[in-house]
């Protein structure tokens, strides 16, 4: 481990980061659909669109766990010189380096209610599920290890933003008071904080 430390970004903040913008587009998106007949009818859109939302849902809950198993299992404890994170930053961080790719997701969305109504912002919003199941599986695991997980800021910004990606080598991690999210990256309560 150097010396100089590193600046650390929660890895279930990462991943929650992605949750709600998902959500919240994919339902707008959804709404606009309902609006338009398409080329399949209104009742085949939202049929179709229900099995996407839970097929994405699941997809994305459930991908690459054996890459975070790894890096969990092999986590280094933070140095005293690593710098943590605060959970606004990070959010803010994946949010402003994401901001096209949603927009063009919500576009694609509204776009695809002409041929199949409510489906696209249905898929959408199934994805911001699958982060929010990710992002509790992270938690559970964090709780029963009672260590919090955490992942080099900068391998982030060289690597879209993924947590388990290529360029993630290696976890860190803290005690389970450390930072300012609790387990799961959800904001830490100010009486559970002072419990």
């Amino acid at each position: 481990m150097s010396g100089g430390g590193q600046g650390l970004a929660r890895v279930a903040v990462v991943v929650r980061a992605g949750a709600a913008p998902m959500w919240w587009l994919g339902v707008f998106a959804a709404g606009i659909g309902i609006l338009v007949p398409g080329l399949t009818g209104r009742r085949i859109g939202v049929l179709a669109g229900s099995a996407l939302f839970i097929l994405a849902a699941v997809v994305v809950a459930y991908a690459r766990r054996k890459r975070y198993v790894a890096l969990a299992d092999s986590a280094a404890r933070a140095g005293k010189h690593d710098v943590l994170q605060a959970r606004h930053t990070t959010v803010w961080n994946w949010r402003r380096g994401h901001r096209w790719w949603l927009l063009l997701a919500f576009l694609a969305a509204v776009g695809s209610a002409f041929a199949v109504p409510v489906a696209g912002g249905q898929l959408l919003a199934g994805c911001g599920v699958g982060l929010w199941l990710k992002a509790e599986w992270l938690g559970q695991r964090e709780h029963a290890e009672d260590a919090l997980l955490w992942v080099r800021a900068d391998w982030l910004t060289g690597n879209g933003g993924r947590p388990a990606g290529k360029a993630v080598q290696a976890y860190r991690s803290t005690g389970i008071a450390a930072g300012d999210a609790g387990p799961g990256g959800t904001r830490r309560r100010a009486a559970a904080a002072l419990a």
